[in-house]
């Protein structure tokens, strides 16, 4: 029997949550839910952008940035224009972080520079460009209209849960990603460049095109993150904005099982690493383990995940090699 690529993530979940269950039976209250809940939507929006960029074998480490850039450049433009409609704020958020993610398609298909290179290279410039627009200030709770922070507040309740309007927007890219990858030619590209990218090209696939698209697609997403982290905290500091996010949406996409070497993974998978990290990351303070110790703890359970997920890998390709 095949283990499935998203098992190792849903398994971490179930044993997370089983474990911190036993130690603090509080760890299922309406108030811890809520928190993992409200942790979630940023980290899955970014996720989903930073999916289909591994498939195709590359990634996307200017994210962090571009959400605290975009969540930045908003929050001016809220602030300098109090009328404007919230609807038209994400619309900004989503065109602004799609010409973020033009400049690494551009370097990385056109250039030829290596995924890694350019958005080392770009998550630096990103972040330098906010503070040249912050100018030593940030965005304050009064710049953010209320109308945005809201959507932090209120959204469906449900046995004294609240899902957010902010868990209902990141779903809509984690839905179309999903609906995009299995059902249209572009997702089926997007699976064979990341298996065989001078196979796909030999089958007159338009690798190019498709490389292009990921990465602009992780941009759009990285710009809506940057709406709801303004919308979430309602202020924004340039020089903690977004900061590591690359790291946990890298890990969370891996944790569900996209291997780094591409051509595989599912929606599923990513969002169940989303909750993963949301879970520990939560856990650890309902727990009451120690801040000093809570990086720490966090990074061994994502080990962990990831050992789990490469042994299951193994376990996968030897199945294929007695096949």
């Amino acid at each position: 029997m095949r283990w499935p690529r998203e098992g190792t993530a849903l398994a971490m979940v179930a044993l997370v949550c089983a474990a911190a269950a036993v130690k603090e039976p509080r760890f299922f209250s309406a108030a811890s839910l809520d928190s993992v809940l409200l942790w979630l939507p940023v980290l899955l929006v970014v996720a989903a952008g930073q999916m289909p960029v591994i498939v195709t074998k590359g990634i996307d480490v200017s994210v962090g940035s571009t959400v605290g850039l975009t969540a930045f450049a908003v929050g001016m433009v809220a602030r300098d224009n109090p009328g404007l409609p919230v609807a038209a704020l994400f619309a900004i958020g989503l065109l602004a972080g799609a010409l973020l993610g033009c400049v690494n398609a551009g370097l990385v298909v056109w250039g030829r520079v290596p995924p890694v290179v350019t958005t080392i290279g770009t998550m630096t410039a990103f972040r330098g460009l906010a503070f040249l627009l912050a100018q030593g200030k940030q965005i304050n709770t009064d710049d953010v209209p209320s109308a945005l922070t809201a959507l932090g507040r209120e959204g469906v309740h449900l046995s004294g849960v609240t899902a957010t309007w902010h868990l209902v927007l990141a779903a809509v890219p984690c839905v179309l990603l999903a609906w995009a990858l299995a059902q249209t030619r572009l997702g089926r590209t997007v699976f064979a460049v990341g298996s065989n990218p001078v196979a796909a090209r030999l089958r007159g696939l338009n690798v190019n095109r498709t490389l292009a698209t990921v990465y602009v697609w992780s941009g759009v997403c990285a710009g809506l993150g940057g709406v709801v982290y303004l919308s979430r905290f309602g202020f924004v500091n340039a020089a903690s904005a977004g900061v590591n996010l690359e790291l946990n949406a890298i890990a969370a996409v891996v944790v569900g099982g996209v291997p780094v070497s591409g051509g595989a993974g599912s929606m599923t998978g990513v969002v169940a690493g989303c909750v993963l990290l949301a879970i520990v990351n939560v856990g650890l303070s309902v727990l009451g383990v120690a801040a000093d110790w809570q990086l720490l703890a966090y990074g061994v359970v994502v080990l962990v995940a990831l050992v789990v997920d490469a042994l299951g890998g193994r376990a996968r390709d030897g199945g294929h090699a007695l096949a």
